[in-house]
């Protein structure tokens, strides 16, 4: 929201405000007589049968939700599931006729109707207003936050997500290059939303809009001056097998012409409230065709991942007797338990004696399955976007957080423009991971499987 409220903006700083249609002055706990009075203008809302003053009501009614405290929006959610939820008579009346009414299809549309809470007719007069996807945006990721101790808030949010993920679809979202002469308050977004390597300062962004990087951010035309998600790539000869050289602002600026490969080392979410909204995969997609045509050299796109839950995983099998197989027991330098010692010794750096085995197991955790779809989030991401496990990088990320994930693993996707599609649709229809030859060997030649 810019600087005034929704309803002073409708109302032109207070022109023509009257009766029902002034602000709601509510305290952000929402005490009991102040939540009544946001029930009664939510009812009024949801009452009024033509156009008529229902801006001004439901801007009104956005405002005092600004204003709230986590207790207060608790409290919030909870009346709206409650008061405003589904009318479950209506539901059952709708389910009896889908089974015995004489007509089948407007049963089922009385159903869908009935299913739906009417708090989305009040969510749908927030969508309706200026910056009213930005609001509900904010407000779901306030929800998402707080619905890890209230179902209702869960319920909630849920409910947000319902409405605008239809508005976030691949042809409806814009995607950018971004630059250094980009409007500084985008590109603080990305030092502030960095997720994977964070940006140390202004200079350390520069350093990674140099020429020989790129930044594609994806916007929607409802939220301009906010990135969705940004990707950051690197354009290099041969496909990278560790992250320093790639983060080193004193490497030197290599020529664009010269690139064979663009490697993306990082895409990061800039809006809490977006979870579970796919907005990164046409980032990425887009991305690729722009740098494909501007950069006719470049042939090969891949990532440079990180397996933010190998580590957890790893320790669990380790820990496990019957965690590894007997193929990657013999891969081990040592028993299980000890190998697992060496690799959370805080002087473990690269044992390379323990290469073969790591890898072996990291190509077993980024290829399992699990109702179909692989366990690794970033890998589910990029399969489920067309991209192939390509090759698996030992101490790829000598970082303290890096080896705190991963103990320093981490994994080239590749991204095959003609293939995208096909791989896609068979990960989506049945879990088929895509993978090279050398990430099969890595298995032993066994196909992934649920474990």
């Amino acid at each position: 929201m810019t600087q005034w409220g929704f309803l002073d903006r409708l109302l032109h700083l207070g022109a023509g405000r009257r009766g029902s249609d002034a602000p709601l002055h509510v305290a952000p706990g929402l005490p009991e007589r102040d939540l009544a009075a946001l029930h009664a203008a939510i009812t009024d809302l949801l009452d009024r049968r033509d156009d008529t003053g229902r801006s001004e009501r439901a801007a009104a009614i956005a405002d005092a939700w600004c204003s709230l405290s986590d207790e207060g929006v608790v409290k919030l959610a909870r009346l709206l599931v409650s008061a405003f939820g589904t009318d479950r008579d209506a539901v059952d009346d709708a389910i009896t006729g889908v089974r015995t009414g004489p007509d089948r299809r407007a049963a089922e549309t009385a159903l869908r109707d009935a299913l739906a809470p009417a708090s989305d007719r009040l969510l749908r007069a927030f969508l309706a207003l200026d910056d009213g996807l930005g609001f509900l945006v904010a407000r779901r990721g306030e929800l998402l936050r707080l619905a890890r101790e209230d179902a209702d808030c869960a319920a909630l949010a849920h409910g947000i997500a319902r409405l605008v993920a239809p508005t976030f679809e691949p042809g409806l979202v814009e995607v950018q290059r971004l630059t250094w002469a980009t409007p500084a308050a985008v590109l603080a977004r990305l030092i502030e939303h960095e997720a994977v390597h964070p940006i140390a300062s202004w200079d350390d962004l520069r350093d990674r809009l140099d020429d020989d990087r790129r930044v594609y951010a994806s916007f929607h035309p409802a939220m301009p001056e906010q990135p969705l998600a940004f990707t950051t790539a690197a354009l290099t000869s041969g496909m990278p097998a560790e992250i320093p050289p790639m983060l080193d602002p004193r490497a030197p600026t290599s020529d664009p012409a010269s690139a064979d490969t663009v490697a993306f080392y990082s895409i990061s979410a800039c809006c809490p409230g977006l979870a579970g909204i796919n907005v990164g995969g046409a980032l990425i997609k887009h991305a690729v065709g722009t740098i494909g045509r501007d950069l006719p050299g470049v042939t090969r796109f891949v990532t440079l991942s990180p397996m933010p839950g190998f580590r957890t995983w790893l320790e669990t099998m380790l820990a496990d007797p019957d965690g590894p197989t007997a193929r990657e027991r013999e891969l081990l330098p040592a028993e299980p338990e000890r190998v697992l010692a060496r690799l959370t010794d805080a002087e473990w750096s690269s044992d390379e004696a323990v290469r073969p085995g790591l890898l072996a197991l990291a190509a077993r955790y980024l290829t399992t399955t699990a109702s179909g779809r692989v366990i690794d989030r970033v890998g589910n991401f990029h399969l489920a976007n067309g991209a192939a496990v390509e090759r698996v990088n030992f101490a790829a990320d000598p970082s303290d957080r890096g080896r705190f994930r991963s103990f320093g693993v981490m994994v080239n996707y590749r991204y095959e423009p003609e293939r995208l599609s096909e791989r896609a649709a068979a990960y989506a229809t049945d879990g088929t991971v895509a993978m090279s030859a050398a990430v099969r060997d890595l298995l032993g030649g066994e196909p992934n499987r649920p474990r």
